[in-house]
């Protein structure tokens, strides 16, 4: 008999079929103890969508968390499944939907994606906006109370943590000398706003998801990714560029989310014992991001300690001060003001009472 060839894409349908049947189950478990008597039902077993899966945010915080830290932390009463959430089988614009449903109770979605539909969820990680990581907490902190009302009010949702990668920086493979070098290359983005800013520079942006950056470098299809410090050298970017500038321009920022009801569906002790422990995952993270992000830096040019595999060679480009005029300039001509375009005046009523204060500028005429 001759061997049958099954179609890629049937293949990738039926792993995204499995994952997505495993997500069933457990939402079906989760209103099923809403709904049962006490005792009835043995406690969950919590299965969550994390990050992704090659970066250390996973495999160093989330999975640890939830497959043994939280047993660790409940005495065995409560424990917890994990997939990242490049291989759950489940697009970036179908997870915040989904939870809405409740088809995934607890999953980790990147502000980047949810901003399409909703732009309010893109304002605290604007390209140019947050220029250390002080900023950001602060940026961050502004914004929260908004993010779990959208939540709650679009998503039937719950905001259960925030958290954030390493700096995202530019890896180029032709020699640039600043910021303005990213002028008629094309260059990868992740975001709406990372886009706005490279066009703005004279740049072409390229949407291009992370485990693909490599091999469209490689291929000439870019000539620059933005990306992050330790993201870049941990897939390997560093080894098929040439340039570093580690300008900050974005941070990635995610949000770790649960289905309102599958969350109120919870054991009280379970949910207790996650409003005490969640903020500390999500500081260990944060604490991560700022620490990796000096560390990216390193690995990837070989000028200092690298405790993440062998460094790279790449030519450290240092940001001079033209380089932070010109990326405050961009900010407030182009990547704001087509923020506001995308999202409406409700948003610049909001980002004037919550984040003007923070980062000192003002928007439209309230």
């Amino acid at each position: 008999m001759e061997p049958v060839s099954v179609p890629a894409d049937k293949i990738r349908s039926s792993c995204r079929t499995l994952a997505l049947a495993a997500l069933l189950g457990l939402a079906a478990h989760t209103t099923a103890l809403g709904q049962a008597s006490p005792g009835a039902l043995p406690p969950p077993t919590l299965r969550v969508v994390g990050g992704l899966a090659a970066l250390n945010q996973y495999t160093r915080q989330e999975e640890p968390f939830w497959t043994r830290r939280l047993g660790e932390l409940s005495g065995g009463r409560f424990r917890a499944e994990i997939v990242p959430f490049d291989r759950a089988g489940i697009r970036g614009a179908e997870l915040l939907p989904m939870v809405r449903l409740g088809t995934v109770p607890f999953g980790t979605l990147l502000l980047s994606q949810a901003a399409p539909r909703d732009a309010e969820f893109a304002a605290p990680d604007l390209a140019g906006l947050n220029p250390d990581v002080a900023t950001l907490r602060k940026v961050v902190n502004a914004w929260r109370p908004r993010l779990q009302a959208l939540l709650r009010e679009r998503h039937n949702a719950e905001l259960l943590a925030v958290y954030a990668y390493p700096a995202q920086v530019a890896f180029c493979k032709r020699p640039i000398d600043g910021l303005a070098g990213l002028k008629g290359l094309r260059v990868r983005t992740s975001s709406q706003t990372q886009s706005d800013l490279v066009r703005a520079l004279g740049g072409e942006p390229l949407t291009v998801p992370l485990a693909q950056v490599v091999a469209q470098v490689q291929s000439g299809n870019l000539d620059c990714a933005l990306t992050g410090t330790m993201s870049g050298h941990t897939i390997g970017l560093d080894t098929v560029t040439t340039h570093l500038l580690p300008l900050p321009l974005t941070w990635g920022l995610s949000m770790f989310v649960a289905h309102g009801p599958s969350w109120q569906a919870l054991p009280a002790e379970l949910r207790t014992l996650l409003q005490r422990e969640l903020p500390q995952l999500e500081a260990a993270i944060w604490d991560d991001a700022e620490r990796e992000t000096a560390e990216g830096i390193r690995c990837s040019t070989g000028t200092g300690a690298c405790s993440t595999g062998k460094p790279a060679r790449m030519t450290l480009v240092t940001p001079d001060p033209q380089d932070v005029a010109l990326r405050r300039q961009v900010l407030a001509t182009e990547v704001l003001p087509r923020w506001l375009e995308r999202c409406g005046a409700a948003c610049a009523t909001e980002w004037n009472i919550r984040l003007a204060p923070v980062v000192g500028s003002r928007v439209g005429s309230n």
